[in-house]
């Protein structure tokens, strides 16, 4: 912790007062301005909190101009390549990664909660046959709160643990699930002799008595991009869990709320319109028509795949998935016109000066589409993926701010443009 101090002075009574600087592990030291209102008499203004830190974590650390990415301590390259998403997840969860028999045990925990009340059938049924699954999902971990509304209240580290191991697990069944209700499909329940990534992909593809080939590579890949996407620091919808989380709401809630953050297309729905706008540009003839489009400040047209609010530099994310798609391209087979397109685009992005000028990268919703959909993973599931990944990082979020000596409920405050006061006097 750094003795350090700023001062700032306001030039309209010329008074100057001292704020303390706090000085992070790695990274950006921050101005602790928590009394600013109580000395000066005036707010922040920080329009999408771009200069913000509102939370001290010792969870993830992002290094954007590096291009850097760690959990707990951890490169993400290495968790990507020699672990699994399970490691990553109790990685979050518990601080450290486990050892073999922690690992299994953690394994069994997620096979043995991840079947569902069958009240929640119920809950699906009411809901028409073409409803995002976003939208059902959101709802079924909503009403988890009401099964188990005893995580309203957690004290100990084995109630903790519980509530997460539980939610973890449910998730993927919730998920698949909530995408066969929308396809009026029969579901699939979870089969204990299945791993955790493969028993997702196994309720998402199987008919009833059917065998499902699944190749490792499948797995492996999906696993990967559950790890890539398993935690990224204060983004939308860790805020908005954390907002939550402030306030003493059930865990359950706040992984709604989170979900619901997740849902927009700016978020987790962006490797969604990836594909989506692969699919309007149609054929590598028509690539060099969007890229001026994309130059064109006069046109509103935005490249989506490429460039990202926080790393300023390749996406090490993107970097690991960039390898993943030509692993899958190479030993599946997979080929097309969304691929030619797409290669076409990253090639000439890759060598723009335009767009590395501008740090516009390919990022990881720019692969991750495409991967997805080698797995023949509907686009309408995308952010469901987002969301299974994510659901580790949200929870170590959440306990992380509950842990906490005090607690301070989330309140920004505003910069009021509106009339004056418009009362009739009498």
């Amino acid at each position: 912790m750094s003795k350090d101090t700023i001062t700032l002075t306001n030039n309209r009574d010329g008074k100057s007062y001292e704020f303390p600087i706090l000085d992070a592990t790695v990274g950006p030291s921050v101005v602790d301005i928590s009394t600013l209102y109580k000395e000066m008499g005036i707010f922040t203004y920080d329009e999408g909190y771009t200069s913000t830190a509102s939370c001290k974590s010792n969870i993830t650390f992002i290094d954007g101009e590096e291009g850097k990415l760690m959990y707990r301590g951890y490169n993400i390259e290495y968790l990507a390549k020699e672990k699994s998403f399970l490691d990553t997840a109790y990685l979050l969860l518990n601080g450290n990664l486990p050892k073999k028999s922690e690992l299994a045990y953690f394994s069994l925990e997620m096979k043995k909660r991840s079947f569902v009340n069958e009240a929640i059938k119920k809950l699906f049924d009411a809901f028409p046959d073409n409803a995002h699954p976003m939208a059902i999902l959101s709802s079924g971990v909503s009403a988890l709160s009401t099964f188990y509304c005893k995580h309203l209240e957690i004290f100990t580290q084995e109630e903790y643990s519980e509530m997460a191991n539980r939610i973890v697990a449910k998730i993927p069944t919730l998920a698949a699930f909530s995408y066969r209700y929308s396809q009026g499909l029969p579901i699939i329940y979870p089969d204990m002799s299945r791993g955790f990534t493969e028993n997702f992909l196994y309720m998402l593809r199987a008919y009833p008595h059917n065998f499902v080939e699944m190749r490792p590579i499948e797995i492996k890949a999906l696993d990967t991009i559950f790890t890539l996407h398993a935690d990224h620091e204060q983004n939308a919808s860790t805020t908005a869990v954390r907002n939550l989380a402030s306030t003493n709401a059930h865990p359950y809630a706040a992984i709604s709320a989170g979900i619901g953050a997740l849902w927009g297309k700016s978020h987790g729905g962006a490797n969604e319109s990836v594909i989506r706008q692969l699919e309007m540009i149609g054929s590598v003839d028509r690539v060099d028509e969007f890229i001026a489009r994309a130059k064109d400040k006069k046109d509103n047209f935005k490249l989506m795949g490429f460039g990202h609010r926080v790393y300023k530099n390749f996406d090490p994310r993107a970097t690991i998935l960039k390898n993943i798609r030509n692993e899958l391209i190479n030993e599946l087979g997979i080929s097309g016109q969304l691929v030619d397109v797409a290669n076409k685009i990253e090639e000439i992005a890759l060598s723009d000066e335009y767009f590395i000028s501008r740090n516009l990268y390919p990022n990881i919703d720019f692969y991750s589409g495409l991967i997805l959909q080698a797995l023949k993973i509907p686009k309408e599931m995308f952010a469901v993926i987002f969301v299974i990944g994510r659901t580790p990082g949200w929870i170590a979020q959440w306990s992380e701010l509950n842990r906490q000596k005090s607690v301070k409920i989330a309140r920004p405050r505003q910069l009021y443009t509106g009339p004056l006061d418009r009362t009739p006097k009498y």
